[in-house]
């Protein structure tokens, strides 16, 4: 008769395994013991929140030492993205979680198509409500992920990662590379692995966890900041912008619609009646309707010199012809 001791015994293999992975975890610095929150539980509530705010402010100074880092991934990915290449965030858990995030508020924000930014997640999306087990341990999940969306040299693969030794991660930033696309790998630990497989690692040391090992808190946050930066910037780059007005906002509720004519009318000081017109000849394009007001064209004309411009307003408005008066 096998006990119920013996049943729940894990085999030696078993015991290696766990073994070489705890020790693992044990030397990364997101992983580490703070003895001295042993007790933050008998803390009261307000002694704990300023804990957790004095925490997350060191998450922006953290970042900040790796901002050449950050802004070269950029200035790769925009090149790239110029050409027709795709910003593509790969990741499990928090981090996967966070891409698809950020993948998903650039076509409101920047009337991207949703094919352009993509988030993925390891297990899928119904991995972005309930944990899928043991998904971000294969390497080869994450290379079936990417082989279905046929990468190209022209896309940039970003793999995410608070601990920079998720196999998903990793295997997505391998394949992704081996394809020839630029890689980039966001990690919270100096000398990752997934550092060493991209070829821009941007590794954010936020230190231990107030709740060891939960990198949800000033990984996440950080993970957050550099990723609000990677697709701001980019679209900035991309003449997304003008000046910080989102002039290529897609209007599609009563907000964005709102706001689309409160940019109209900070980029051009021009009157609610002007606005309106420029809006009605451009089919509602924020951009199309300041480059009528701005550069005296019309509608056809301002579609004409963007195109030209690469979508770029500054350029499109030095290209406007002049009238003399």
């Amino acid at each position: 008769m096998t006990s119920t001791t013996d049943a729940n015994a894990a085999t030696p293999g078993q015991d290696s395994e766990y073994g070489e992975l705890r020790a693992e975890l044990a030397t990364l610095t997101t992983e580490a013991f703070r003895p001295e929150l042993a007790e933050i539980d008998r803390l009261d509530t307000l002694e704990i929140a300023r804990i957790m705010n004095g925490e997350d402010r060191t998450v922006p100074t953290a970042v900040a030492a790796r901002l050449p880092e950050i802004a070269a991934a950029i200035d790769g990915t925009a090149a790239r993205m110029a050409r027709g290449g795709r910003l593509i965030y790969a990741g499990a858990g928090t981090p996967g979680r966070l891409g698809i995030l950020d993948a998903s508020e650039c076509p409101p924000t920047f009337n991207t198509d949703p094919s352009e930014v993509i988030g993925l997640i390891a297990g899928g999306p119904s991995a972005i409500v309930t944990a899928v087990e043991g998904a971000e341990d294969s390497k080869e999940l994450a290379a079936a992920d990417l082989e279905a969306l046929d990468l190209t040299p022209d896309d940039t693969v970003v793999g995410i990662s608070a601990s920079g030794r998720t196999p998903y991660a990793i295997g997505a930033v391998e394949h992704a590379r081996a394809k020839g696309a630029l890689t980039i790998g966001l990690s919270c630990n100096a000398d990752s692995a997934l550092g060493a497989a991209a070829e821009h690692p941007v590794e954010i040391v936020v230190g231990p966890e107030l709740l060891t090992g939960s990198t949800r808190l000033k990984a996440g946050t950080a993970q957050k900041l550099v990723l609000n930066m990677l697709s701001t910037i980019t679209m900035i780059r991309l003449g997304k912008t003008y000046g910080n007005l989102m002039v290529d906002v897609r209007a599609s509720n009563e907000k964005l619609r709102a706001r689309s004519r409160r940019i109209v009318a900070l980029a051009t000081g021009a009157s609610d009646e002007e606005i309106e017109t420029a809006l009605a000849a451009t089919d509602g394009e924020v951009k199309n309707a300041i480059l009528t007001i701005l550069g005296r064209v019309d509608g056809p004309t301002a579609a004409t010199l963007l195109s030209a411009s690469d979508g770029h307003l500054r350029a499109a408005l030095a290209a406007a012809p002049r009238t003399t008066t």
